[in-house]
């Protein structure tokens, strides 16, 4: 999702790494040292940046959330004016970016999510209604016909036709991050003509 160029702080490398080893090994697989061998240091450094394998979770998963909701906003003032159609192609291939860029986080919450302390896991889902809520209004727009409940059942299946993506098999074996951002765009708009089009 992100945009910079710059190199990663030392944070980020932590969190990238501790991403991809519990989405491969799952939670309790892996331990404080493995993630610090992965970043070239000790396993006790890095509570000099996290308190622990929880607090990483936790800003894994509420940060990745925080992410989607705010660069689906900045979308959105960016296209402000556009036609519904660009406007929710766009939101589309924010979300692509994601699923293609970040399939670890995908298996992370998956998986892990239950994990997370009470606060942490209803600060997530809180994030998670407002981004599918701002799809759910762009939807409508495009397609005034459908009821609110039935625009938002489209957006839930939508993104679990984009979220899809760490079952697609290793990076290495898809035919391209660009053959493949292009069909998962496709298949969602799709999705969504379906659905505006659908009669009872």
């Amino acid at each position: 999702m992100a945009t910079r160029t710059d190199a990663p702080t030392r944070r980020e490398q932590i969190l990238k790494e501790a991403a991809r080893l519990f989405a491969e090994r799952g939670f309790h697989g892996v331990g404080v040292d493995e993630i610090g061998a992965a970043v070239g240091i000790s396993g006790p450094g890095l509570y000099r940046h996290f308190a622990g394998k929880d607090a990483m979770l936790a800003e894994l998963l509420v940060g990745i959330s925080g992410q989607l909701l705010t660069g689906a906003k900045r979308r959105l003032a960016e296209a402000d004016g556009a036609a519904p159609e660009a406007v929710l192609d766009s939101l589309i291939e924010g979300h692509i970016d994601f699923a293609l860029d970040d399939r670890p986080l995908i298996t992370l919450h998956d998986r892990e999510l239950d994990r997370l302390r009470d606060t942490d896991r209803k600060l997530v889902r809180q994030l998670q209604r407002q981004y599918v809520e701002l799809w759910v209004s762009v939807v409508r727009r495009l397609y005034p016909e459908l009821t609110e409940p039935s625009a938002r059942s489209a957006v839930h299946s939508v993104f679990g036709l984009l979220n899809s993506t760490p079952h697609l098999g290793r990076p290495g074996s898809l035919p391209g991050r660009g053959t493949t951002a292009a069909l998962l765009h496709r298949m969602a708009r799709g999705a969504f003509a379906a659905a505006g089009t659908d009669r009872p």
